[in-house]
């Protein structure tokens, strides 16, 4: 007879798998994915390394998990603001300055997100993070164009374009230095304007 886990054993396994998968995260915040090496997960959680690899595979699946958490909370955050109703240009600037603000505030974490080194896994991860939140962007500006807020454009074009700005000029490679701190709300208010005028071909 197959041997079939117990309730009991299965909530010990989804326990683990959480600590797992908070402590990376904690750890990727306070020091990017270089500082989340798996022994100090281990140690962390409390747990034997075997058990990480239990639940997951490799380093690179970790990390890549951690992408897919944060993003999915993100992106949720992002959603509820997109499908609030009201006008469309007030609902893209709250949706981009949320997003913008809740970054910089998580600073290292949010570099890890989007731009430090990582695995093609990783990677992969990023780009469904992207997508996602590309979806939601452009269901506002579907709205807004429908509405006549937005001149007419294409829209997914315009959402990856506007995705783009905003990743870049948080935390890739070309964003200002001086993010954190007094110079975040100044940078925040920059990207949200640029992105207001580019989708309307109007001043912010």
């Amino acid at each position: 007879m197959p041997y079939r886990r117990t309730d009991k054993v299965e909530a010990r396994l989804a326990s683990d798998r959480e600590r797992i998968l908070g402590t990376a995260r904690q750890l990727v915040a306070e020091g990017g994915f270089r500082k989340a090496q798996i022994a100090a997960v281990a140690a962390m959680a409390e747990v034997g390394v075997g058990t990480i690899y239990r639940h997951f595979p490799s380093k690179a699946d970790l990390f890549a998990e951690v992408v897919s958490a944060v993003s999915r909370r993100e992106v949720g955050i992002v959603d509820r603001i997109a499908e609030s109703g009201g006008p469309a240009t007030p609902r893209l600037a709250d949706a981009l300055r949320t997003f913008a603000t809740r970054a910089l505030r998580s600073g290292r974490l949010a570099n890890a997100l989007i731009a430090e080194p990582a695995e093609p896994a990783v990677d992969e991860a990023r780009l469904r993070y992207r997508r996602d939140l590309g979806r939601s962007i452009a269901g506002i500006l579907d709205y807004g164009i429908q509405a006549g807020e937005f001149p007419r454009q294409d829209v997914d074009a315009s959402a990856a374009c506007v995705v783009g700005a905003l990743l870049e000029g948080l935390v890739g490679p070309l964003a200002p230095s001086g993010q954190i701190g007094r110079d975040g709300p100044r940078l925040v208010d920059a990207i949200v304007a640029f992105c207001l005028r580019a989708v309307s071909g109007s001043p912010a």
